[in-house]
């Protein structure tokens, strides 16, 4: 028996008939030693291949190449569901279990909201950690009186942490400049925004430049607004500022009417772990890894790929 055959053979009896590796070699006529030196180069050849399946299971070759190439801290990938509607619950669990595993747990985390992180502070579960204080990235009342949404999923973080939320009473985007201004000079906001500023740990997402827009469904802006933007170079929007694939503000007027943390303290963050999943948003997140935006990335497997083929 030649080789090749001999290393098929090897893996049929130990992964489709479960022998040991003594019984494969008794078998065989050959040593222990060999059985294993042959499994070993049925796997190198392509001639096994082990998956692992399971919602939680990580893609491991996928996260070192993203951190390689991104120059990033870390990286979580998870496998695309066969079920494209499950996509985001998928990398909400990743999420959370990667801010459940953190170390040190960070005293102060950070928070921006959405669609998103909604899901990820529902996937936390009780006593995620102990006594983390949550604040607000961004402004995050609703014009449209929608009930949850950001004040809700950062109390659910803190509250499953067994800690306290600080929220920013304030919309996401103002209609008049001067009144953004005297807003974060109020010393309560102020104080607030520097808060979320000095966070060990920041965790946010990003949205699209389109009408499913965070902002359209909450009321700071038209659908016309959003094409606008995307007319004008914007692929999304990051803690509510709208930026080009270059991550450059896009409207430096609707960017001074926006009420929170800015994109340079958020690239400047000790630890910025950036959320996303879908193609809606390929081209958002092609931009925050590309333009230091974040130092960890979670995401699945279908943005990974997209994101390493881009040359």
């Amino acid at each position: 028996m030649d080789e090749d055959l001999l290393t098929v053979r090897v893996a049929e009896l130990y992964y489709d008939e479960t022998k040991t590796q003594d019984e494969i070699g008794a078998l065989l006529k050959i040593s222990r030693w060999k059985v294993g030196r042959l499994l070993t180069q049925a796997r190198e050849k392509g001639i096994v291949r082990i998956e692992i399946v399971h919602p939680r299971a990580r893609r491991l070759g996928l996260e070192r190449e993203l951190a390689e190439r991104f120059g990033l801290g870390d990286a979580v990938v998870v496998p695309a569901p066969e079920d494209e509607g499950a996509e985001l619950e998928r990398v909400a669990q990743a999420a959370a279990d990667h801010l459940a595993a953190l170390r040190p747990v960070p005293r102060t985390l950070a928070v921006s909201w959405g669609r998103t992180l909604t899901a990820v502070a529902d996937a936390l579960p009780e006593g995620w950690a102990t006594g983390v204080a949550v604040v607000q990235l961004n402004g995050g009342v609703s014009l449209n009186r929608r009930s949850g949404g950001a004040a809700s999923l950062a109390m659910t973080i803190a509250q499953r942490a067994g800690g306290q939320a600080t929220l920013l009473p304030s919309p996401a985007i103002l209609e008049r400049v001067e009144t953004k201004q005297a807003i974060e000079s109020d010393r309560t906001v102020a104080g607030i925004l520097e808060q979320a500023a000095d966070a060990q740990t920041y965790l946010f997402s990003a949205g699209p430049a389109d009408a499913s827009s965070a902002h359209v469904e909450n009321g700071y802006l038209k659908p016309a607004d959003v094409e606008e933007l995307a007319r004008r170079g914007a692929v999304g929007d990051v803690l509510g500022r709208y930026i080009d694939a270059d991550g450059n503000v896009v409207d430096p007027q609707l960017d001074a009417r926006t009420v929170g943390v800015s994109l340079d303290r958020l690239r400047t963050a000790k630890q910025a772990i950036f959320v996303t999943a879908g193609s809606a948003k390929h081209d958002i997140a092609r931009t925050v890894v590309t333009s230091g935006l974040c130092s960890v990335l979670v995401t699945d497997e279908t943005t990974a790929r997209a994101l390493l083929e881009e040359r």
